[in-house]
């Protein structure tokens, strides 16, 4: 861990991977509820750090940070959601050439995944979803869409994701889902948060 305070409220945790960042942030919330943190405002986690926010002594916890032992998550330690899909994405084929697959190959090895948030941003309700293998991973379109649908599945890298409302984009699009991911009048609004299970459950086509 290198903690970098900032500003004068603030402390910028740098980590070297996605799973030391999942693993840390669900250690903080542990801790929060424990009531073993310093008072603060946020917990924010990223691809690659965590900011803490709101602290009144960020150098303070920077000395704590080094002593403590922060186990690795397991599948137990998170919530699970199933989101039906149906794979008619306009970039499906385009996906299943990239993979060297069929296109119904790629709805057997995509809804097989057990996929978990990373960590959410982009837009209110939108998750970085890892879990499929380097081997699947795809590049971003060489020309973004100036409108991607609602509740569409995408591909980007090694992250799926699911956009919560419509908006430009340039990820691979390889299905549609009615699952709302952002409500306002939701307690809580957005259906995912880091560390949340996820899992795609194909649907007939119309």
């Amino acid at each position: 861990m290198r903690p970098l305070p900032v500003g004068e409220h603030g402390l910028l945790i740098e980590l070297d991977s996605a799973e030391e960042v999942e693993a840390l942030h669900a250690e903080l919330l542990r801790r929060a509820a424990d009531g073993a943190l310093p008072p603060l405002r946020e917990i924010v986690p990223a691809a690659r750090t965590v900011l803490l926010d709101g602290l009144a002594d960020p150098r303070g916890l920077i000395a704590e940070l080094a002593a403590w032992d922060i186990p690795p998550l397991t599948a137990g330690d998170r919530p699970t959601v199933e989101i039906p899909v149906r794979y008619d994405g306009p970039d499906l084929a385009d996906v299943a050439a990239l993979w060297g697959v069929t296109p119904d190959e790629v709805v057997r090895l995509h809804s097989a995944t057990e996929f978990h948030v990373a960590f959410c941003g982009f837009a209110p309700g939108f998750g970085y979803l890892t879990g499929l293998p380097e081997r699947l991973h795809v590049p971003r379109r060489d020309t973004p869409r100036t409108k991607v649908p609602v509740g569409s599945v995408a591909l980007a890298g090694p992250y799926t994701g699911v956009y919560p409302r419509s908006s430009p984009g340039g990820w691979q699009l390889i299905g549609t889902t009615g699952t709302v991911l952002w409500d306002p009048r939701r307690e809580p609004a957005a259906l995912l948060a880091p560390g949340t299970r996820v899992r795609f459950v194909p649907q007939e086509t119309a």
